[in-house]
């Protein structure tokens, strides 16, 4: 193996404005745009590599766009000289450098396996595991509405080839929750999959009460329902509703407990959150000795993040595999070119080395922050 050494790291800063004008979560929290931390990776051979890392704002997990760049700054100095394929070794350094952040080490993570590829000639899902032949299903990002126009936001993506779609829900008011679910599925096609999804904003008490007034043998998984994890690992035992967890799942410690209680049926694997692909990686393993399903996501984020969803995506089995999240629909810059066309709602992986993203130099601009 060559001699391969990081000889410096760019920070580059982009402004994404949500493509639907104001996206509405539970608990009234609104967004409007988010913040991008891109990455560019360079070593002494010329090669490069990028990655990204988007916050969904500042109240969505432990994270900010700010604390990103704070963090690449602490960590960066201390990876200079580092060899960028030994993705293990780099996550150490880092680690040794700034203690958690994990969305600060996503982008460096991202941007060392793209020089890994790269410098092998392998997209990074062969690296990651090997592709599978799957065509993978994308998901839709639906925000808290009336139960008319989810409905019509549902029929909107269906039109467009989606099978997935994640419909978010308030935890303000039990009958309003059900009425946006029931609505939502009311014209569920053969194949679909839903998410219901409070992203932390139910108490077990609002949960109950919202699933009682659901019209029954409706098909859809409940995701992250409670904030806490008392709360949904009691709601769990209280109700026949298949649960994945979300923003609870945050780390190994987390996945690890999270299979010992038996806390749920499947994870949404985003890869900001956990830390990257090398972690993400990981997370992966766990859930599926578990037996666990599997939405591929990441909180939010442009062309480079998605390539990274898209190639972790395509290493999770068939059956395992509920779908992927289509980032770039939910932002109106594009900040790289590939080879990620959607076909009939599902995409696969790119054939081409690395990530297979050409960024989009005159979108980035300058960088904000350089180390060497």
């Amino acid at each position: 193996m060559s001699d391969l050494k990081i000889t410096r790291i760019d920070v580059f800063q982009v402004d994404l404005p949500y493509s639907g004008g104001v996206y509405h979560l539970s608990g009234g929290r609104t967004y409007t745009s988010f913040d991008a931390t891109i990455v560019r990776v360079t070593t002494n051979t010329g090669l490069e590599g990028w990655g990204e890392s988007t916050p969904f704002g500042a109240t969505y997990v432990a994270s900010h766009a700010l604390g990103v760049r704070a963090g690449i700054a602490e960590m960066a100095p201390k990876l200079i000289g580092l060899d960028p394929r030994r993705v293990d070794r780099i996550y150490e350094a880092m680690d040794a450098a700034l203690l958690g952040h994990a969305h600060a080490k996503t982008a460096i993570d991202i941007a060392c396996w793209d020089i890994f590829g790269k410098s092998v000639g392998l997209p990074v899902c062969e690296l990651l595991g090997g592709r599978t032949d799957s065509k993978m299903p994308l998901i839709s990002s639906i925000g808290v509405g009336s139960p008319d126009e989810m409905r019509q936001s549902v029929a909107d993506h269906r039109a467009r080839g989606y099978m997935g779609h994640s419909i978010k829900i308030g935890g303000d008011d039990p009958a309003k929750d059900a009425a946006r679910i029931a609505a939502s599925l009311a014209d569920k096609q053969p194949g679909e999959f839903f998410l219901a999804d409070a992203n932390g904003g139910l108490s077990v008490e609002i949960a109950l009460r919202m699933l009682r007034l659901l019209p029954p043998g409706l098909d859809f998984v409940l995701e992250a329902p409670c904030a806490t994890w008392r709360e949904c690992v009691s709601l769990r035992r209280r109700t026949d509703v298949p649960i994945i967890f979300d923003e609870l799942a945050m780390d190994d410690a987390s996945i690890v407990q999270l299979l010992a209680d038996d806390a749920a049926e499947g994870i949404n694997l985003k890869i900001s959150k956990a830390g990257g692909l090398t972690k993400g990686r990981r997370h992966r393993d766990l859930c599926l000795a578990a037996g666990y399903t599997f939405s591929i996501q990441d909180s939010t984020g442009s062309d480079i993040s998605f390539a990274a969803i898209v190639h972790l995506g395509q290493t999770v089995p068939e059956r395992s595999l509920r779908c992927l999240l289509e980032t770039r629909d939910m932002v109106t810059v594009k900040t790289a070119d590939g080879d990620f066309e959607i076909r009939d709602g599902r995409i696969t992986a790119p054939t081409t080395p690395g990530l297979g993203v050409t960024p989009r130099m005159d979108v980035l601009g300058e960088p904000v922050a350089s180390y060497f």
